[in-house]
């Protein structure tokens, strides 16, 4: 068996979650919760910036948890000891109300436990720009909580040290898991994010464009379909056949 590990994307790849609609009413939602601490403009300006910084940092030694909440204290001045515990409490009374924006992708859920019940290891490869809480609620709106499945390893802001699109994020899981390169499949919506930098390591990739463009190069895929397309694909022994 050449594949051992499938690393999956969760938003718009497990989980229905159009960017463009999510995060507006994320910042909003989180401008009004902690308009008490800073002004919403203010805050979300720092949101950005910081988020930035930490997509930029390929620094091993500094998780991205740390790289995040040092830039966001310098450009805010609030103390975490008062804003971590604070928007802990946004992420458990506030951020659920946002699973009404996501939609359930119903293959989602047995396409897991397929990989699973068919002995992989699999990743949750979620950009780890969120704090754990937020993408293991995105996880159980997909249908597929960390509750009910053996992961691997679920990526987050608290636990790893890089960010996509550096190819440094995928070593890092890889190293973390014990997989070779071209023994693990990288299934993703993004082009830039999912596909590109699975592909420089030398990684094998299923994309799930969000609508039937061509691929940029085809020779960077083992398959492209949708959520549904790859679960009979499983279903029908194609992991195993991947060279």
């Amino acid at each position: 068996m050449m594949i051992e590990a499938v690393l999956f994307d969760l938003d718009d790849t497990l989980l229905g979650n159009d960017v463009d609609t999510f995060v507006p009413r994320y910042f909003k939602l989180l401008g009004a919760f902690a308009a008490e601490l800073l002004p919403a403009e203010q805050l979300i300006q720092a949101l950005l910036t910081c988020t930035r910084i930490t997509i930029q940092n390929v620094d091993r030694t500094r998780t991205n948890y740390e790289v995040f909440w040092e830039a966001f204290t310098e450009r805010t001045g609030l103390n975490t000891a008062v804003a971590e515990p604070f928007f802990a409490r946004f992420y458990e009374e506030v951020f659920p109300q946002l699973q009404a924006v996501t939609v359930v992708r119903p293959s989602a859920r047995p396409l897991v436990q397929a990989c699973l019940d068919a002995g992989f290891k699999v990743v949750v490869a979620t950009n780890p720009l969120f704090p754990r809480a937020a993408i293991e609620q995105r996880l159980a709106w997909a249908g597929t909580p960390v509750t009910d499945f053996n992961f691997a390893l679920v990526t987050t802001l608290e636990n790893m040290h890089a960010t996509k699109p550096h190819s440094l994020y995928y070593a890092e899981i890889l190293q973390r898991i014990g997989c070779a390169p071209d023994k693990a499949l990288m299934v993703g919506d993004s082009w830039a994010n999912d596909i590109t930098p699975a592909a420089a390591l030398g990684m094998h990739t299923f994309w799930t464009p969000p609508s039937a463009d061509p691929a940029p190069d085809a020779n960077l895929l083992a398959g492209q379909g949708t959520l549904a397309d790859l679960y009979a694909r499983v279903q029908n022994g194609w992991l195993s056949a991947i060279e």
